[in-house]
């Protein structure tokens, strides 16, 4: 079984908003939800500690999650509970809380939280070691890498280097809509001058940029104004999804010219066109369908380097919006088949599951 490295988890969000406890397993978290309707996602969680050993995942991006939203406040569009907050400041707190949650996860041993490239290298050693075909009694500590989905908790960009000492490495400026930094998801535009100014700070102190989620305008811009590394922990290809969530070709091209990698995600509304949410099938997306997306990336490079997976699981859905096939983020793992199949090396899939990404790290974490 190929190690996994997975770019996008929203572990400490689902733990804090879902109440949801991660050192249990999928199973016994949706038996626990039997019932509850605030949310879709209930009863259909893929996520826990247990099952992301059980599949292999050494390695995560683990994000604090919390945006700031007033206008969602002031009816002008939707509320997320436990995601919009009226403040910059409020997120701040929110994602502290988040934060706090990986120091006890890690204080317990279920994680190591990792910040350097010797860290990551020393557990990834340590991982190759262990055996997690040994079932319940196989506990080693995931190694998780602190990132932040949507930088609204960084309440100016002189807060920065604060959050850099706190752990954070990988950043993508905004999530859904707008914030005071991005045009993210569902709109279009430019960033703000607070904007540019982030990721100036970002590119000195040495937080990698995640272009996931930036409108198409924001995008072009960040990648002028950011000279640093980047990534897209979890996307995909307009050209086989065509809604303005999917990067196109150009955009692709782009990343690709930056020696950027793609986590491909598992979320079913990103991979075919016109998924509606409760109208088409759970059959209707597989896993020849995430692989298209991986292979096209792959024939616009020409090789394989800039492809991984950041699956994005429990990121505020659940099995009734992933592919058929994957029911725990354990099965994560029939990808190595489907890529077989469809003719990709076992170097190849080696690099897709865990090698293109644990080379970006290694050269773009801080060296101590």
């Amino acid at each position: 079984m190929p190690l996994l490295i997975d770019a996008h988890l929203d572990l400490s969000w689902n733990a804090l908003s879902y109440d949801r406890d991660l050192t249990e397993s999928a199973e016994q978290i949706n038996r626990r939800e039997q019932g509850m309707t605030d949310s879709p996602a209930r009863s259909h969680a893929t996520t826990g500690l247990p099952d992301m050993r059980r599949g292999g995942v050494a390695v995560c991006l683990g994000t604090v999650l919390a945006r700031s939203r007033p206008d969602v406040i002031e009816g002008k569009s939707q509320q997320r509970t436990g995601l919009d907050y009226r403040s910059p400041s409020a997120a701040y707190g929110i994602a502290h809380g988040q934060l706090a949650h990986y120091r006890v996860l890690e204080q317990q041993g279920h994680i190591r939280r990792i910040g350097t490239a010797d860290e990551l290298q020393s557990h990834w050693e340590k991982w190759k070691t262990w055996e997690p075909s040994a079932g319940e009694d196989f506990d080693a500590p995931i190694g998780l890498i602190l990132a932040m989905e949507g930088a609204d908790p960084i309440v100016s960009p002189e807060q920065v280097e604060e959050w850099f000492q706190y752990g954070l490495r990988v950043v993508n400026p905004v999530h859904y809509g707008h914030n005071q930094y991005a045009i993210g998801t569902g709109e279009s535009g430019p960033l703000t001058d607070a904007g540019v100014a982030l990721l100036k700070e970002f590119e000195r102190v040495g937080i990698v940029m995640d272009a996931t989620h930036l409108s198409d305008p924001s995008f072009f811009q960040a990648m002028d104004v950011y000279g640093g590394p980047v990534i897209a922990s979890h996307q995909h290809c307009r050209a086989l999804a065509p809604n303005d969530r999917q990067f196109t070709d150009e955009q692709l091209q782009l990343l690709i010219e930056r020696d950027a990698v793609v986590g491909a995600a598992f979320d079913s509304w990103m991979v075919i066109p016109d998924w509606k949410r409760g109208e088409t099938p759970r059959s209707a997306v597989t896993l020849d369908h995430i692989v298209n997306h991986t292979d096209h990336i792959c024939q616009l490079a020409g090789n394989h380097r800039h492809v991984a997976i950041g699956s994005d699981l429990d990121g505020g859905f659940g099995t009734e919006q992933t592919p058929e096939g994957i029911d725990t983020i354990a099965d994560l793992q029939k990808m190595a088949d489907v890529f077989d199949r469809r003719g990709y090396t076992t170097e190849a899939i080696d690099a897709i599951f865990h090698g293109n990404w644990l080379r970006f790290f290694t050269e773009h974490l801080p060296k101590t």
